[in-house]
């Protein structure tokens, strides 16, 4: 059986949490025993981390894309990461809005835990800084019953 992970999470993380995270998420995929498919919206940041994980430990990556102009509400430095993700996803899976917004982007990660099995979430346990946010995901996840693993270092702060 394959396991489907959702991946979500904090942006903007400082590079040693981020590398911390980093070798959490990597640690996690060594020990399972199951192929994996991995659904993001890498966008920078965790969405990235796990999509690169996966890929990188043979699993497959599943791309949600919340809205036609997502990529162009992404920083800049972020979009060459974006597009080799995007171009390695063996399903893409693109919402009809238009504008990136936060409704977009619950909507998109709402519909991404209807594909998974598990949420593995890097987030600080903090309430969301705006809707859409890591928290409203791990909220959206504990409502429908699916299990919710979270990653964050001891200590960290972003």
């Amino acid at each position: 059986m394959t396991l489907r992970i959702a991946i979500s999470g904090h942006r903007g993380l400082p590079p040693a949490v981020e590398q911390q995270v980093d070798g959490m998420l990597r640690l996690a995929l060594a020990e399972l025993d199951e192929p994996v498919i991995g659904l993001s919206c890498i966008a920078d940041g965790a969405d990235t981390m796990g999509a690169r994980a996966i890929l990188d430990a043979g699993g497959q990556l599943e791309v949600l894309v919340p809205a036609e102009k997502y990529r162009e509400g992404l920083p800049a430095e972020h979009w060459p990461a974006y597009d080799e993700l995007y171009q390695r996803a063996a399903r893409i899976h693109e919402l009809d809005f238009v504008e990136s917004t936060s409704e977009s982007h619950q909507t998109a990660s709402e519909l991404m835990l209807d594909h998974a099995d598990v949420l593995w979430a890097v987030w600080d346990g903090l309430p969301a800084r705006g809707y859409g946010g890591t928290a409203d995901v791990v909220a959206a996840a504990r409502d429908h019953g699916i299990p919710v693993r979270v990653f964050w270092p001891e200590g960290a702060s972003r």
